[in-house]
């Protein structure tokens, strides 16, 4: 078999710190907000001069954290509610031959700022420290083919959770001026029911926290609806 050396040309610094709570696909979240920072061999202007004419990038990215737990034939897709076995190549999966995942962002600027090339990005799907191995322009009138079929994901994930704040974690959302959109990103990260497909089929209040930028969440769900209950600095 081939083997191919990869060098990252950037990393990610995400709001998501663990892979729980992370969307499934990019842009369900737009709310979702990141910097893409350049390695230092990667880190001039030249490399991305031009890229401010497109709206949209292609990441092609390492699942760093699993790429050391080898890969599956088969996998159970949580679209499926992890009931199904399909091939790992009918799916997105983490656990693939050679860990490489892709996601479409939007590109919302390019900072070149103390020395440091950074791209500013939007809808972001991946976690913090992601190496990216490659980027490319997203191209309307040959990526986007509408008359493709998805198979089993050929709807845009829905699901009917609806999202609620206690007093004090809005008071603690009104208090910080960091992240403007904070109450709205917690919302949607709430409203695509990260939790695995197992506990949702349980019909018990459920307690769960997570870890957006540098606050730790706590919140709880009753059926269909979730409460947040605190938000704290880590």
């Amino acid at each position: 078999m081939s083997e191919y050396q990869l060098t990252a040309v950037g990393h990610i610094h995400s709001p998501y710190k663990q892979k729980f709570a992370i969307p499934r696909q990019p842009r369900l979240v737009p709310e979702a907000k990141a910097k893409l920072v350049f390695t230092a061999d990667f880190n001039r202007e030249e490399f991305v001069r031009g890229l401010d004419e497109f709206s949209h990038i292609w990441l092609l990215f390492r699942f760093h954290e699993t790429a050391d737990k080898g890969y599956s034939a088969m996998v159970r897709p949580p679209r499926l509610g992890g009931n199904e076995r399909k091939g790992v190549f009918a799916t997105r999966a983490t656990f693939r031959p050679n860990a490489i995942g892709m996601s479409a962002v939007k590109l919302e600027g390019i900072e070149y700022k103390n020395g440091q090339l950074s791209l500013l990005l939007s809808g972001i799907d991946l976690l913090d420290g992601t190496p990216i191995l490659d980027i490319k322009p997203y191209l309307p009138y040959s990526d986007a083919m509408h008359e493709a079929s998805a198979g089993f994901a050929d709807t845009r994930p829905e699901t009917d959770m609806s999202v609620e704040f206690s007093e004090e974690s809005l008071a603690f959302i009104a208090k910080q001026t960091d992240y403007p959109e904070l109450k709205a990103f917690i919302s949607n990260v709430l409203k695509q029911d990260p939790r695995p497909a197992y506990k949702k089929q349980r019909e018990s209040t459920q307690s769960y926290g997570m870890t957006l930028y540098d606050f730790n969440i706590r919140w709880f769900v009753t059926g269909d609806h979730n409460t947040v209950t605190s938000i704290e600095k880590c």
